[in-house]
Order: structure tokens, then C-alpha cells, then sequence
């Protein structure tokens, strides 16, 4: 027979979005079950940012060695024991794991189900046994790789970013199908730990981030000695575990590469599949649920949070949603989402980050703007750091009002975050400048940007005008 269960919320989805919304609402006293049939903390702990930032750490660490001779340090190559390199990864999420558990969750009064969840009706969720009437339902499934219809790749063997971290040896020769920020930091990590890569791209790798920014990216990768096969579609591909190969159509004709592996990192594709959204009479397309400003669906009971939600695809998007349905559901206050201060963050070496607008678009938009730059090679601590790779460039109006920030270089995503923090905000140029920063740092970089928007204005004919007349009164 059926459980059944009357609750404030419940929550569809174990992820980042889900979890955060589960444990401010129990620590609000409201009673609360939580659904989810696969792993807790989602894709993030288990198959995607965490594991993947540790495998980059230690792929950094490898190129540490090799770099360590333009220090005056004397080293080998290093050498990779990519059993270890696995066991690595393995034991940062085990080190973040209890905090995402089940254990944690119902210790905070959570009723956890690891189960499947489908709506029965427009109020009514099912979920293994059990029968759920909630005042509030949200939504958080998150995403799952996207696997393009290429011929010959449902028989050919290939991994994705849930698979890829169980390799118990590094690849010989990695094809990444996908240049987006999952195919960059996958390749770049892959080529320093030992693994010949080649990317293969049908547009430019990185596509959403602004090109003058994304060729310094592009140059490393190349340094690093990753192939990079740019506006090339993949035709077929085909092979055996060990031997792939990839048709590829370019320009220049069709060609083929060959490689021992093939990740498909091609994008990411909301999961609606299996909750019978209709049957409550909720809307969704390709791209995922369809959600007002205020994140809440079609059904007035239930909000869609993190990547089902369509929007942007990151862990920090999906904290964010948590604190507005917090907001909405618990408190009734008419909190909305808007991504014009969301930043984004591509973790290759150097790093590249992002907020706001870029050029481009600031050009379309607001048609007259000033764009201020600064290079890494024109800051102390970068130079002691030898790594000078790199720029902040910041677009403005031409009164200062700033409506993007791009950088490409060393911890460029600690360093995006006061430009996310002005334009929260809503500081301009002049607050920046005037900001006083510790010598030496990175971050004297935003200042020293800051301050070159105003280099025209201050050493222009009038300004000088102006000095020469003030200099007569003595």
C-alpha cells in the first residue's frame, strides 16, 4: 500500500538547487521531503565541478614540474600515476560528500526518498511507495550530458563528463568533441597529465565568450601542444575501445583523426524525462521547463530551480535560484531572477571570466561605449608570479555606468568578483579607481583598468588647459 505524505515542500532532485532549498526550508521548520533516485549532490559533486577542478589541480601540479626550470629550480618531467591522479579525485568528493549526504539531510529533519519522482496531477507527486501532497513542489533535476545524433556513435565506445573520472589510466590520444568550457578544461588537463588531445569544434572553442579574450586561451592550449580542429563538424565516427576514429568535414574537405579515446563533451540537456510534467499541467520545451522571472512554472505550486530551468547551466546559478524560491515560497516576498551580474568562469590555465556583457553585444545594445583594458604583464605580482599571460578589459558607457568585465589570466575567477560585486551593485568606473588595493597583488590589475578608462579624459589638451591655469595662483 501507498504512504502517504502531507508536506510544506517537496523537492524533486538531490543536486545543488535541490539541496538548497531542502536545507533552508527545514531549518525554517517547514517539513519537507526530498526525492532523488541516482547520487546525492547531483551532477556538480559527483561527475562535474568538483571532480573536475581536482583533476585540473593536479594536472596544474604536473606543470608546475615543468615549469619550475624559469624559477631557477632545477626538476624532471613528472611522473603520473594516474592511478593515484584517480584516487585524488576520488578523495576530494569523498571530502565534500558528507555534506551533500543523506545522513546530513535527514539530521536537518528532511524526509529523503531514493527513488524515482513523477506528478500524479497537478498536486500530487508519486515517488517509489509513497504518495506526496505538498503546498509547494520545486523542481530540480538538472542537467545530463547531450549526446549528438553522430552517425556511428551509439556503437562506438566514447565517454562523457559522467564517465570520463573513472579512467584507471591515463588515454593515449583523447578526441573531445565539444570546444565549450567542459571540452577546454577536460583537454588542457588531459594533455599535462600525460594524454595526446585533440579538440574538435564545429564553430570556435569557447562560442560565448568574447573572442580577443578567448585567443589568449587558445594560444595556451596550443602551447600546452592540444590540437585544436575549429569550425570542423563531425561527420561519423567509428572504432573499437582503444582505436576511434573521426570523420571530420572542414573547409578544406573531409579528413580523419584518429585517437585511443572519445569524450563527447557537446553541451548539456535539461532532465524532464520520466515526471510526467503534463499531468500537472506543466510546460517545458527542448531547452527545459518554462519558468516566469519569479522561477515558478505553469502550475502555480511549482517552481523549477538550476539547470531544468533552463537558464544558465552552473552550480552558482543554481544557488541563487535555492534563495529566490526561499524567498517566494517561505517568506512571499516578489523576488525575480536576473543573470545582467552573473559571472561564468572557463577553468583552463590561464583561467577565463566573465560578467556581464561583452564588446559585442555592448555594442549592439548601448551602440556608444569605452572599453578599458590592463595587462598581466604590467603587474608586479604577476611578473615575481611569471604569469604575465593575459588582460582585464572592461566595457563602460561613456560615462562610466559598466556593463561587462572579461579576464583572461591568472585566478581570473577570484578576480571577476569585485566587477561582479560593482555591477550588483551598481558602481561605476570612478568607484573602482578610487578603490585602495594591496601592493603586490593580482588584483591591482581591476584598479589599474579602472583607472585607464579615465587616462583619455585626465591627459587630454583641456586637462592640461586646466593645470596651467591653476598653477598661476601660486
Amino acid at each position: 500500500m501507498s504512504a502517504e505524505l502531507d508536506v510544506d515542500l517537496c523537492i524533486i532532485g538531490a543536486g545543488s538547487a535541490g539541496l538548497s532549498v531542502a536545507a533552508g526550508a527545514a531549518q525554517l521548520g517547514q517539513s519537507v521531503v526530498l526525492c532523488e533516485h541516482a547520487h546525492m549532490g547531483g551532477d556538480c559533486l559527483n561527475f562535474g565541478c568538483v571532480p573536475s577542478k581536482a583533476l585540473i589541480a593536479a594536472a596544474k601540479a604536473a606543470q608546475r614540474v615543468r615549469d619550475a626550470g624559469k624559477f631557477g629550480i632545477r626538476a624532471g618531467a613528472p611522473e603520473i600515476d594516474a592511478t593515484a591522479v584517480r584516487a585524488h579525485v576520488r578523495g576530494v568528493i569523498a571530502a565534500i560528500e558528507p555534506n551533500d549526504s543523506q545522513a546530513r539531510f535527514e539530521g536537518l529533519g528532511v524526509k529523503v526518498l531514493r527513488t524515482h519522482a513523477k506528478f500524479r496531477d497537478a498536486r500530487t507527486v508519486e515517488a517509489g511507495d509513497h504518495v506526496i501532497r505538498a503546498r509547494r513542489f520545486v523542481v530540480a533535476t538538472g542537467s545530463s550530458p547531450f549526446v549528438p545524433p553522430i552517425p556511428g556513435l551509439s556503437t562506438t565506445p566514447h565517454v562523457t563528463n559522467e564517465t570520463i573520472f573513472e579512467l584507471s589510466e591515463t588515454p593515449r590520444h583523447l578526441i573531445v568533441i565539444g570546444g565549450g568550457p567542459i571540452g577546454c578544461e577536460l583537454a588542457q588537463a588531459h594533455r599535462r597529465l600525460g594524454a595526446e588531445v585533440s579538440i574538435v569544434e564545429a564553430f570556435t572553442i569557447c562560442p560565448k565568450d568574447d573572442p580577443e579574450l578567448v585567443a589568449v586561451v587558445r594560444t595556451a592550449l596550443l602551447a600546452d601542444g592540444v590540437l585544436i580542429n575549429e569550425g570542423a563538424k563531425v561527420k561519423a565516427v567509428a572504432g573499437a575501445a582503444g582505436a576511434i576514429t573521426v570523420t571530420l568535414e572542414t573547409k578544406d574537405g573531409e579528413r580523419q583523426i584518429s585517437g585511443s579515446l572519445l569524450l563527447v563533451a557537446a553541451g548539456r540537456r535539461a532532465n524532464v524525462a520520466g515526471l510526467e510534467l503534463e499531468k500537472a499541467g506543466i510546460a517545458y520545451t527542448v531547452k527545459g521547463i518554462t519558468v516566469d522571472s519569479g522561477l515558478r512554472t505553469s502550475n502555480a505550486r511549482v517552481f523549477a530551480i538550476g539547470d531544468v530551468a533552463g537558464a544558465l547551466q552552473f552550480t552558482h546559478i543554481a544557488g541563487y535560484h535555492a534563495g529566490i524560491v526561499i524567498r517566494r515560497a517561505l517568506f512571499r516576498l516578489p523576488a525575480k531572477a536576473s543573470y545582467a551580474a552573473a559571472p561564468w568562469v572557463t577553468y583552463t590555465e590561464p583561467e577565463l571570466a566573465n560578467v556581464g556583457l561583452t564588446e559585442a553585444q555592448a555594442r549592439a545594445q548601448h551602440g556608444d561605449i569605452r572599453v578599458a583594458r590592463w595587462p598581466f604583464h604590467e603587474n608586479d605580482r604577476a611578473q615575481a608570479e611569471r604569469e604575465t599571460e593575459g588582460f582585464v578589459k572592461i566595457v563602460a558607457t561613456p560615462c562610466g555606468k559598466i556593463l561587462g568585465a572579461g579576464i583572461v589570466g591568472p585566478q581570473a575567477g577570484e578576480l571577476i568578483q569585485p566587477w561582479v560585486l560593482a555591477m550588483t551593485k551598481g558602481l561605476t568606473m570612478r568607484d573602482m579607481s578610487s578603490m585602495i588595493v594591496p601592493y603586490p597583488t593580482l588584483g591591482e590589475v581591476n584598479k589599474r583598468a579602472a583607472s585607464a578608462f579615465f587616462t583619455a579624459a585626465l591627459f587630454s589638451p583641456r586637462t592640461k588647459w586646466l593645470v596651467r591655469l591653476l598653477s598661476r595662483f601660486g
